[in-house]
């Protein structure tokens, strides 16, 4: 693939040549130039770190839009998170595509627009600094804008001669090396390599002249050696000599098989070779590919995307091309998974309608007409966010402002992702799927430059916290990179950088996210000097960021042949630091630590991870490299050519065991291209024998089971200058050990107390029981706690953790919603509306349930399995219509009820309501409308039961409560072709008595200010408050405010059926009311909102009408008779002359006037329609941000519906 590099201001040219070789190294050697990309596709978005993996697509995909795609391979390189990087010309050889990006958006189906155009790829190109430029994307993850190059420290001292950890040998010792120079190319900026590997002696070069004024490449030159680099041969007369190629392409699984594409600003055409590319045939093309996706088993499939966003497949290896389908989303395509789809063939999709709207598509590839397509996912999807990788695919679905993940495992129905209730993701990245599990980075309501790690259960449905604030930055392309690495060779060992207190500190952790530590600095440097770092205040901290540039070893490297060998750039202090890094490296899986250099250095691994190579990253000429064959504990210098080089990277051989190395660069500022091969063959006297070796025990600071199981793994003796073979096997013993508390993490809904037990969230009801559980059947009961998945532990505490069978006691139906699919509250006659039934609790296969649409129609059914994807209806004619929905079983029943309007759509509304009115006295409620929109509104007022509303022209309207309980008010307003609609409770009682309530000001700080927060955090009070006095529930209701700082008011109220018993039922308020105050007063009511956070509740100022009553009796006393009509009389005349309020609602205003005011619009009256205007509202942003929140109480329940919808014809009049 491409690269950037530079020199000095005068040899532009020549290091752009030299990095267009080096590109070409990467591209043509594709998968192969990193080991990922060589071996099979393996389970995991992120490839080994957190990267996504897109199987056979080259080049690599460009940066994710819209949702961020995730990864798929095992996750073991840059920030797991990173979202895929502009495509690279000529894509990874071994049929993936680089890295998907690490977010719900998937990278799709990769590849860069030939010439530049569309997804430009990254291109080579000399900067008059002399310094080196990154390449816009790479293969092994996008590393953070921050830490690069440009940003670390430069090497001390200009020769490259500077002494790095303890060299040995004095003399010069020289590796076996040829040099060839590329002749007639030092003009050529760019370059793509392919190098197969397997034992196979060819590399395949491609070198173009990119204009970067003209978009285009102008000139290309191809080379091919046959000797491992030895010599090349041009091969420009086979190819046409006035054919100029763009990129180079490899087919995965026959590494024989080439793909050449042309320049499409000259001509529209690809070049197959079937023989490594020694000859090639010509085909012309009738549209221009923009990115290519190999399939993972048959070679001679591939899918082509074109830059009119259409598909394309072909059986022939591309000699013929059938278009599939149109409006595809780019990078949102994707090959069957073995095992898992049915037929080899299918693609998954996503593509647009002519509507505009985004759907999940599949179909197979000679079968792909409008008849033969399928939807797996019947609603439309957000664009950008369809991913399919390993047993998981992925979606997002945006509703009411907020996103929706969804997830299907091993392809059974989606189900929706469960995040803790509070996490309010704004942005999600998937990081790994390895292992049966998904790793996701989420950014909550609350975080700007950190993100959260979650770790799911095996079907990817139910998240828990695995670590907070993880760094993330943003790469070369905009993408986003999370700092998590996941050490190859070893499962469940993962590096992060995390924020704390604006320091950044790297963590280990053993037991996939259980636990986390920091790490352990050297004990001594690279002079024997100690070094003093105690820990927490000092630690090792490192940048866990792959490289893009194919190259560079990176920041941080692993391999799947060395397990627990670990090189990575960094330094010793109390945070992480991008000045006086060093390079340290790790012999037992991160416990221990040694520097091996002060400087930045480049090490790759040799021999199966038996021996390191070590090269300066520095931008002046060299000419030695290092190797050592005891982990880096001492080094040999080498030299690998007689004339220092300037050197624009290296390429180890990707079948490893010919110990082959090309090292790219120039000699000066006007020379050719060099390409120097280094044989490592010299330096391995022989063959490891059986006494070459030593056995390594895995360990967790010396705890020897780490993820379940002990493990004894082989490695070369130190000082052994003998080579591994191909026969190599690392692992010697592996066995179960006992299950332990470390072997368990929380379970869903469960949190990790200081006690280190985990107990339910405050949010969270354990007693909930799964909706699929029938009477007769079983069920499995958590017990707060599940076993780390992968983790081999046996016996011991698996039997008291994990989840316990027990038999389905059956329950009513209860929480029974109806909505229609796009969650809108409006459809066009003549056309279908889908409603989706849901129940929170009940026997879905024992439940019956019927739907009355309103229009004389309804359908029945006897259990949810036929409405689980919506049923459907059409209506045909205009108006507003009450759905119902019945649900019915032996042991109860549950309505709901939705109120459609046929033709009308809507937006915003706030219905402001007291939480407590008086029976039989006036209510004032005020609907709020926002935006301001021209026109007239009208209003439509439900209470109770009714199913006909009142309709009114104005946005207040009074209303006499005349039964005690829970009253239901809905407002729907319709303006011009918008419809909104709210709903609230109103507590109506005969008296009662009220006290604000404020509370310690660290509740303010997890305060997210949104209705479900405040309604369980007043059952929590609620619930603390009984729990203190002994109270009733019923007498206690508790809202809390919109707004901060936080604050509520406390409810008391009577006593149910106490009409009768009036004056002792008032005396008896009174002494509750005493009760709960000396309580607050002794500050006995708090709660924990999470552990180590407890909250205090307080009493603030008394409100002014501390009993509130409405009867009319008699009193036994005449004069308390006429004060309390004097009083009464005077409260009304002043209310009505300034305020037209009931009393408690006019001071329940004074008092909150800080929280929230009153919004009430003038109604002015035109000759042509009456209108509402907004001129004397308050601060609209207010309204925004306190107003339209709906409020929540205590125990009372609220329903707030407000969608948008497109714009249709007037309404019909109801």
């Amino acid at each position: 693939m491409e690269k950037r590099t530079n020199c000095f201001p005068t040899c532009r040219a020549v290091f752009l040549a030299w990095t267009w070789l080096l590109l070409l190294s990467w591209c043509c050697t594709g998968a192969e130039i990193t080991c990922r990309s060589c071996s099979p596709p393996s389970p995991s978005w992120p490839s080994s770190s957190p990267r996504l993996r897109q199987e056979q697509r080259q080049p690599p995909p460009p940066p994710p839009r819209g949702l961020r795609s995730w990864p798929g391979g095992r996750a073991r390189g840059s920030a797991g998170a990173a979202a895929a990087a502009e495509p690279l010309p000529g894509g990874e050889p071994g049929g993936r595509a680089g890295p998907r990006g690490a977010a719900l958006r998937s990278a799709g189906a990769g590849g860069g627009a030939p010439g530049g155009r569309g997804p430009a790829a990254a291109r080579s190109r000399r900067s008059s600094e002399g310094r080196r430029a990154l390449p816009a994307g790479g293969g092994r993850g996008v590393p953070a804008a921050e830490g690069q190059r440009g940003g670390r420290a430069q090497p001390r001292g200009p020769a490259e001669e500077g002494r790095a950890a303890r060299l040995r040998g004095a003399e010069e010792l020289r590796l076996s090396t040829t040099a060839f120079a590329l002749t007639g190319d030092a003009a050529h900026n760019q370059a793509m390599v392919h190098w197969s590997g397997h034992n196979s002696s060819v590399i395949l070069i491609l070198t173009k002249l990119y204009d970067f004024n003209l978009g285009s490449v102008t000139e290309s030159s191809l080379w091919r050696s046959t000797d491992y680099g030895t010599t090349y041969e041009k091969l420009n007369d086979k190819v046409g000599l006035k054919t100029v190629l763009s990129y180079l392409y490899v087919s995965p699984t026959n590494k024989r098989k080439i793909m050449l594409l042309s320049d499409p600003e000259i001509e529209s055409s690809i070049l197959i070779s079937s023989d490594e590319g020694a000859t090639y045939q010509k085909y012309r093309l009738n549209f221009y590919i923009q990115s290519l996706l190999f399939h993972p088993k048959q070679e001679e499939w591939i899918l082509a995307y074109s830059l009119d966003q259409k598909l394309y497949s072909s059986m022939d290896f591309g000699r013929k091309w059938q278009l599939m389908h149109e409006r595809v989303t780019p990078n949102r395509f994707y090959w069957s998974v073995t095992g898992l789809d049915k037929e080899p063939d299918l693609v998954h999709m996503e593509a647009r309608t002519a509507g505009g709207h985004t759907h999940y598509l599949t179909c197979r590839i000679q079968e792909c007409s409008e008849t033969k397509r399928s939807g797996p996912f019947s609603r439309s999807i957000d664009i950008s966010s369809l991913v399919v990788q390993d047993e998981y695919i992925f979606i997002q679905v945006t509703a009411g402002g907020r996103a929706n993940y969804y997830v299907s495992y091993r392809r059974e129905p989606f189900a929706q992702i469960k995040l803790p209730k509070y996490s309010l993701p704004k942005d999600m990245h998937i990081i790994s799927t390895d292992e049966n599990q998904v790793f996701a980075a989420v950014q909550e309501w609350n975080q700007n430059d950190t993100y959260n790690l979650y770790i799911s259960d095996t079907r990817g449905v139910y998240f828990t916290l695995a670590l907070e604030n993880v760094k993330s930055s943003r790469g070369l392309e905009g993408n986003i990179i999370i700092d998590l690495y996941e050490v190859a060779g070893i499962k469940g060992i993962f590096l992060a950088n995390r924020k704390i207190d604006d320091q950044i500190k790297t963590f280990i952790t053993y037991n996939k996210g259980r636990d986390w530590r920091l790490l352990q600095a050297p004990d001594t440097d690279l002079r024997g000097e100690p070094v003093v770092c105690q820990l927490p205040f000092c630690s090792l901290h490192l940048h866990l960021q792959l490289s893009e540039n194919p190259y560079t070893s990176g920041s941080i490297s692993s391999k799947e042949t060395a397990p627990g060998l670990l090189v990575a750039t960094g330094n010793i202090g109390s945070e992480l630091s991008y000045t006086d890094v060093g390079v340290f490296v790790s012999s037992d899986g991160g416990n221990s630590w040694r520097q091996i250099f002060e400087e930045e250095y480049n090490v790759w691994f040799l021999d199966w991870g038996g021996a390191l190579v070590a090269m300066k990253h520095t931008s002046v000429p060299i000419r030695h490299m290092w190797v050592s064959f005891d982990e880096g504990r001492s080094w040999i210098k080498y030299s690998f050519t007689s004339t220092p080089l300037f050197v624009d990277g290296s390429l180890v051989d990707p079948g490893i065991e010919t110990q082959i190395m090309t090292v790219f660069g120039h000699f000066s500022l006007r020379s050719e291209w060099q390409l120097v091969k280094v044989d490592y063959k010299s330096v391995f006297s022989r063959r490891c024998n059986k006494d070459d070796y030593q056995t390594w025990h895995l360990h967790n600071q010396g705890e020897p089971c780490v993820m379940g199981e002990r493990k004894i793994y082989k490695k070369r003796k130190p000082g052994a200058q003998c080579s591994l073979g191909r026969d190599y096997s690392q692992t010697v013993v592996s066995e179960p050990c006992v299950c332990g508390q470390g072997d368990f993490e929380c379970d869903y809904g469960y949190e990790r107390h200081s006690n280190n037990q985990c107990v339910p969230a405050f949010w969270f009801s354990p007693s909930s029981l799964s909706k699929d559980c029938s009477i007769g059947q079983s069920y499995l009961n958590s017990t707060g706690y599940r076993r780390i998945v992968s983790n081999n532990c046996t016996d011991g505490l698996r039997e008291k953790y994990m989840a316990k069978m027990e038999k389905c006691p059956g329950k009513a139906p209860r929480g029974l919603h109806i909505l229609t699919t796009d969650g809108k509250l409006v459809t066009e006659q003549g056309h279908n509306a889908t409603f989706i039934v849901l129940m929170e609790e009940g026997d879905l296969q024992r439940t019956n349930i019927q739907l009355d649409f309103g229009d004389g129609i309804a359908v029945s059914y006897a259990n949810f399995s036929p409405v689980e994807d919506g049923i459907r209806h059409v209506y045909k004619s205009a108006g507003i219509f009450q759905v119902t929905a019945y649900a019915e079983n032996s042991l109860g029943s549950d309505t709901a009820v939705l109120f459609l309007h046929v033709v009308c759509p809507v937006e915003h509304v706030h219905l402001s309501v007291p939480f407590v009115a008086i029976r039989n006295r006036d209510v004032n409620i005020t609907a709020i409308v926002w935006p301001s929109q021209a026109g007239t509104l009208t209003y439509f007022w439900w209470f109770g039961n009714s199913t006909k509303p009142f309709i009114t022209l104005e946005s207040s309207i009074s209303y006499i409560f005349t039964v005690e309980g829970m009253n239901t008010v809905t407002v729907q307003v319709s303006a011009g072709n918008t419809l909104i609609q709210d709903t609230k409770e109103i507590a109506v009682h005969e008296y009662f008595q009220s006290q604000l309530l404020s509370f310690s000001p660290n509740l303010d700080y997890h305060n997210p200010d949104i209705p479900e927060w405040r309604q369980d955090i007043g059952k929590v009070i609620k619930r603390a408050l009984a729990q203190v006095t002994g109270i009733p529930d019923e007498q206690i209701l508790v809202a809390v405010f919109p707004g901060l700082p936080t604050s509520a008011e406390l409810f008391i109220l009577p006593h149910k059926n106490t009409t009768e018993r009036r004056k002792s039922s008032e005396a008896d308020l009174e002494q509750v009311v005493e009760i709960l105050f000396n309580a607050l007063n002794q500050n006995l009511v708090q709660f924990e909102l999470k552990p180590g956070v407890e909250v205090i509740v307080y009493v603030t100022q008394l409100t002014l009408a501390p009993l509130v009553d409405s009867s009319t009796g008699h009193s036994s006393s005449a004069m308390l008779m006429l004060l309390s009509v004097v009083f009464v009389g005077l409260a009304v005349f002043l209310i009505y002359k300034f305020k037209r309020k009931i009393p408690w609602i006019n001071i329940y205003a004074q008092v909150q006037h800080d929280k929230e005011q009153e919004m009430i619009g003038s109604v002015s009256q035109s000759e042509n329609a009456p209108k509402i205007t907004l001129s004397e509202f308050t601060d609209p942003e207010e309204l925004m941000d306190k107003e339209l929140d709906t409020r929540v109480m205590g125990s009372i329940s609220t329903i707030a519906n407000s969608e948008s919808t497109k714009e249709i014809p007037n309404c019909t009049s109801v």
